[in-house]
This record gives C-alpha cells, structure tokens and sequence, in this order.
C-alpha cells in the first residue's frame, strides 16, 4: 500500500477537479478515482450505480467507511492554484472531503481491519442513487464517516431532514377576467397555504424548525405546476402536513417526490468523539454543529443505526459558489485528522469487539 505526500495529495485533488462531473455525469471522474486508489493499494471498482468503490482490508478487525460525492452542481469554475489556495467546482462540496478520505485512509498501514472509501453519485440530487445503493447492498459498517465540508476544525453531528413535493393542477381554460380561479393563481396559493400551515416560526435558520422554499412555479391559466421542498427537523411529521395541505387545496394533485428525516448524533458518538480528538491533536480546538441542508449522512441513517458524523475540510459557505475554492493547508490538516480518528476508532472498535 502507497500512502500519499503531500504534493501528491494536492495533485490527486487537482486531477479531480479538472474533471467535471455534474449530477448524472461521473463517469469519468469515477474511473479516475478508481485508478488513484488502485495505485495506492486499494481493491477498487465501479459498482451498478456508478459509484467509486475501494477497499483496503488489513486483517479480520472492524469495518469503518468513508464515504463522499464525486457529483457537483453544474458551473465551470477554471481549475488553478493561487498561492495556498485550489479553485475549482467541487474543490469544497465534496470532491476535497473525498480526496481527503482517500489520503488518510491510504496511510493507515497500522488498521487492523478494513476500510472502505466510497466516491458516491447523485448527492446533489433529490434522491442520492450513490448512498441508496450502497446502503442497499452493503453491510452496516461498524463506523460511519460522511465526507463534506464542515472546516478543518469542526464535526457535523447532524441534518435536517427534506420533504419534497409537487403541486399539479389543471383547470378549464377560460378567459383571464372570468372570475373562476386559474392554474396559475391555485399553484401561488398552495404556496400560501404551505406557509400558514407551517406557521411563523419556520425558518432556515435554526435547526429546530422546518424551513420552506419555493423551488419552482411554472403555469398559465390552465396548467400550472410548484414545487416546494421544507427541511424538517427532527421528529416532523411529514405525513400529516401532507395530508392537511391537501385538504386545502381545492383542485389538483400533491405528491411526495422524495423525503428523509432528519439525523443527528450526540458529542460523545464514538465517530464524533474520534474526530474531535484528532482535531485537538493538530493543534485546533474542536467544534461541533448541525447543518440546516441534508446530505447522504441522512440516506444512510435511515437504516444504518451506527456511530457516524460528518467531517470534511472546506468552507460550506462556499458550497455552489461561484467563488469555490479550498485552502491547501487546511485540506491537509483535514487528511491528518481522518488519519488519527480512523487510528481512534481502530483502538475504540477493537477493544469493544474483544
């Protein structure tokens, strides 16, 4: 097994960002993938959904899985270094969390187990086909670490949740000053209905409370289509305010396009624990916090019932931004903190299996 210097950590996260891979496009990125794991000593391949598998197996210890997302949102941003800092889509959301994983795990020789680097498709859509498959045909690892950028420094310990609809309505066509409502007024008003029903509260801003967004409203007089997507938060019944939205809607049809809950761990989850303490090691004083969005940290929380936490150098307020880039030194702070929390959960895992 070849472990990576630091230039060479650099440049495998280079060679990803030159490659672009929107959603439904990572084939290529895949393939690269696979190849720089093979090279350092992975088992590694490309599985029925299009994901980047690799696996290092050291010995019959515990199981414990990294798993990013090789997918970006769409937008060319040019691949350059400047100073200490990489520009390019997907240098923070997520491919630099992913190379990251794939770094550290390359350099724990000393594992007495087995590791799994997952490079996974379709985050950035509604329904995360990357993490589904390979909740669907892998084993629950004995510990879970989902790659995005939380910053050097700190530990994501839970999401919010995602409820996603789609309100189609039709109605008969008529002349504009007929007094009958049309498509297009209906689609604006389950809008309204949406948010009385969520009530004042809801906001984007706090973990506690569902946030809204209209995500799109396309429509004339006879034909009209919204789409709302409300992150919940843990405990939120999803199913009863999709049953009282419909009952105020007079016409058309409501469907659930996609939902999943929210997930959220303790500070002293095993994973969680492992991090902060890798990060103390570095020299940083560790943080910890939720994150408002999602990610395929809650597509596997919905089955897997294991010690997890999210963590990935970067910072998320660059996520999508026109502006992404990553700070070289904190990318490889990032790759030696994973490499001292999997050391962690290595010890942690094996004295509780024994």
């Amino acid at each position: 097994m070849t472990g990576f210097s630091d230039t060479a950590a650099v440049d495998l996260l280079h060679g990803m960002l030159r490659i672009p891979s929107p959603s439904y496009a990572e084939a290529e990125v895949a393939a690269y993938v696979v190849d720089a794991m093979r090279t350092a000593g992975f088992t590694a391949g490309i599985d029925a959904a299009g994901n980047a598998v690799g696996e290092i197996r050291h010995g019959p210890g515990p199981t414990v899985m990294l798993l990013g997302h090789m997918d970006t949102v769409p937008g060319d941003i040019s691949v350059r270094r400047v100073g200490e800092r990489l520009y390019g889509r997907g240098a923070v959301d997520a491919k630099g969390p992913l190379a990251a994983m794939i770094c550290a795990a390359a350099a724990s020789s000393g594992f007495s187990g087995r590791i799994v680097v997952v490079g996974a498709v379709e985050e950035e859509t509604a329904l995360s086909r990357g993490a589904v498959q390979i909740r669907r045909t892998h084993e629950p690892p004995d510990a879970l670490v989902i790659g995005e950028p939380s910053g050097c420094d700190t530990v994501v310990l839970g999401y919010k949740g995602k409820l996603d609809l789609r309100y189609e309505v039709r109605c008969e066509a008529t002349h504009p000053s007929n007094v009958v409502p049309k498509a297009s007024e209906l689609a604006a008003r389950a809008w309204g209905e949406l948010l009385a029903l969520l009530g004042p509260d809801a906001s984007h801003a706090r973990f506690d409370t569902p946030g809204p967004t209209l995500t799109s409203i396309n429509g004339e007089l006879a034909t009209a289509t919204a789409e709302f997507s409300i992150r919940t938060p843990p405990g939120f019944d999803g199913e009863h305010l999709v049953k009282e939205l419909s009952a105020r809607l007079d016409a058309g049809t409501l469907q659930v396009v996609n939902a999943v809950d929210a997930c959220r761990v303790g500070r002293n989850d095993p994973v969680a624990r492992a991090l902060s303490v890798a990060i103390r090691a570095e020299g940083a004083t560790p943080r910890a916090k939720v994150k408002t969005g999602t990610s395929d940290m809650n597509t596997l929380a919905q089955k897997w019932t294991v010690p997890m936490a999210t963590y990935g150098p970067g910072d998320s307020t660059l996520d999508h931004s026109d502006r992404e880039h990553i700070e070289l030194p904190q990318y490889l702070f990032g790759i030696r903190v994973l490499t001292r929390a999997l050391a962690a959960l290595d010890t942690h895992l094996s004295g509780e299996n024994r």
